[in-house]
């Protein structure tokens, strides 16, 4: 979410910003812990959601089209749901003007956690679907293991970025960056 429409400088109006764009209890991550709403655990949560099935898909859709193996192609999709994970974080916080090394701590902090459970979980679920792991990219179970894996990781993610939200951490960091 672009905010640089009411931010004329560094300094952050966050009066204004409180009420912006449903960010109604927002004001409580720039003074680091307090209560986090469901509403912003699950936006953090789909925002993370969103660059890990990218990176997730796409080193799926690489591995196969490699006619890499099973493991490969999880190490690949694994590694590429991080890059994306991150990089969504990485991009919005350096469009707020923060260097690049300053950028990426931000992002890591924000987001491994989240990620990490993320992955576990929608690989887990992946591995454990009989006939998943053999399936190809043209198969209904292929493609029902994954979506139906991010959707659980989903609701397992959401009250893990709620709780640490609500202690300052994970992507209550970047909110300063807003």
């Amino acid at each position: 979410m672009d905010h640089s429409a009411h931010h004329t400088s560094t300094a952050r109006d966050h009066t204004t910003h409180e009420g912006h764009h449903g960010h109604t209890d927002h004001a409580m991550h720039h003074g680091g812990q307090g209560r986090a709403s469901w509403a912003m655990a699950a936006k953090a949560t789909l925002h993370c959601l969103t660059g890990c099935a990218i990176g997730e898909i796409l080193g799926m859709v690489i591995g196969t089209a490699l006619g890499w193996g099973n493991a490969p192609t999880m190490v690949l999709a694994i590694t590429l749901a991080f890059v994306f994970g991150y990089s969504f974080t990485l991009f919005a916080v350096r469009r707020a003007g923060l260097d690049l090394k300053s950028a990426i701590k931000v992002a890591l902090a924000a987001d491994t956690v989240s990620i990490a459970v993320m992955e576990l979980v929608d690989n887990g679920i992946i591995a454990l679907t009989p006939g998943a792991m053999d399936a190809h990219l043209s198969d209904g179970l292929f493609w029902s293991a994954l979506l139906g894996g991010f959707a659980i990781a989903f609701l397992i993610t959401t009250p893990v970025n709620k709780w640490m939200i609500g202690r300052g951490k994970g992507h209550a960091v970047v909110h300063a960056y807003h």
